[in-house]
């Protein structure tokens, strides 16, 4: 299973890759890293706001995390395989420690390119330290991640959300509800980080 994964993450590098030669974004390579950095974070902070907002008991559930990583903008595209990249930060107690991007792989018909936000939050510190001490982190291989959704009443249950990482993801509509984050690959950005 593990073979696997690595397997469909490397060929998701190479996916995410070309997906990056056809596709522009807000924060391309042309940008200076404080663009880019500034755009990133402004990301973030929307994409936390938007979750906070539309899913009650996340924010509860982020106040009990010991990191937070959000990908604001992950792009999907492709038709049969696609590839998934996106970059994001990890914030400590409301602070960036640290810029990532993330690549994934897509199996399935799946025209077109799609976009969605991904946020992971570090329950434990053992699972924080482990992510923060890798060379390349990968969901399902270096931690098992839960996928959090709503329940009935649209209320997140915490205390159903005991996983070391806990994750969401989300498109303008709200939660996705069939999201899966197996073999998300996430890697260090070479960006500093600003003094605050």
């Amino acid at each position: 299973m593990h073979h696997r994964i690595k397997t469909m993450t490397a060929a998701a590098s190479v996916a995410a890759a070309l997906l990056l030669a056809g596709c522009t974004t807000n924060m391309g390579s042309g940008a200076s890293p404080g663009q880019q950095e500034t755009a990133i974070d402004n990301g973030v902070e929307a994409t936390l706001a938007t979750l906070y907002s539309s899913v009650p008991g996340s924010r509860e559930l982020a106040r009990k995390a010991n990191g937070i990583l959000v990908f604001p903008r992950v792009v999907a595209a492709g038709l049969v395989v696609g590839g998934d990249y996106g970059r994001g930060a990890l914030q400590v107690r409301d602070q960036t420690v640290g810029y990532y991007q993330t690549t994934g792989l897509s199996l399935g018909l799946q025209a077109g390119a799609e976009s969605k936000a991904l946020v992971f939050m570090f329950m434990t510190q053992e699972a924080l330290d482990r992510f923060l001490t890798s060379k390349g982190w990968t969901a399902g291989v270096d931690a098992s991640v839960a996928v959090l959704r709503a329940g009935a009443n649209g209320t997140l249950d915490t205390r159903s959300a005991t996983a070391a990482v806990n994750a969401f993801a989300l498109t303008n509509s709200g939660l996705m509800a069939a999201a899966n984050v197996e073999g998300t690959r996430v890697s260090k950005l070479d960006l500093p980080v600003p003094l605050r």
